[in-house]
């Protein structure tokens, strides 16, 4: 049995949360779709978490940009954040998302943070049958959408986790999957979220910020304002 995580976002308080029911089933072998990195304050911590669990990883779009030290071209928002979190985060942990590959296989499963026409930042929001069936393999794992899901086709099967620090898909709870060597279960684990709040108050982000995280929504803040566009 293993785990599949994905888009941690600097959310440690999901992490910690998600990697306790892990640890409760007794799993030990932890896959990590990329973008520990991103929005929130605790990159430091998600890092170092993930690289004491020698947990494998691929790049997701968010560590690419600290990676390159570029910018995301679709949110002056996510660019606020990137700006917060590259005053912050520590050589050791910017030398291990550099070090980070673009797609693992293990066995016949494929795993990347986006797709597999682009494995960093191509979204599968409604993957169909036909889009894997020209890719070898038989199962597929990706993140970057923060939608949880899971689609058996005829011969293939494809799971995205979903999101451990921002979920998108309207449950505010933090998601992970398992998977058995033959099947996917889709979880959700409840966490603190006002505490997410307070440490990003700290850091000096109001609740335009981190206010979605409420609602399990992209769009949506506690207080009514906009959130984060979809990156």
């Amino acid at each position: 049995m293993i785990a599949i995580i994905s888009d941690i976002h600097g959310n440690y308080t999901a992490l910690c949360e998600v990697l306790k029911k892990v640890d409760e089933m007794g799993i030990e072998e932890i896959y990590n779709l990329g973008d520990a990195t991103g929005y929130y304050s605790q990159v430091n911590e998600c890092c170092d978490e993930l690289r004491k669990r020698k947990v494998v990883s691929v790049m997701g779009n968010h560590d690419f940009y600290l990676a390159t030290n570029t910018n995301c071209p679709r949110s002056r928002s996510v660019n606020e954040c990137l700006v917060y979190q590259r005053s912050i985060i520590s050589q050791e942990n910017l030398n291990w998302i550099k070090s980070l590959p673009q797609k693992v296989t293990l066995d016949n499963m494929v795993l990347v943070h986006g797709g597999w026409g682009d494995n960093i930042d191509e979204y599968l929001l409604e993957p169909k049958e036909e889009y894997f069936s020209r890719i070898g393999g038989k199962y597929f794992v990706s993140g970057h959408t923060h939608i949880q899901m899971l689609y058996k086709y005829t011969e293939k099967i494809y799971c995205n986790p979903g999101s451990v620090g921002q979920p998108r898909d309207g449950d505010s709870r933090a998601a992970f999957a398992t998977f058995d060597g033959n099947d996917f279960v889709l979880h959700r684990v409840g966490y603190d979220i006002e505490e997410v709040g307070r440490l990003m108050e700290s850091a000096g982000f109001h609740d335009y910020y981190y206010g979605c995280l409420f609602t399990g929504a992209k769009n949506l803040t506690r207080k009514g304002n906009n959130g984060f566009p979809q990156k």
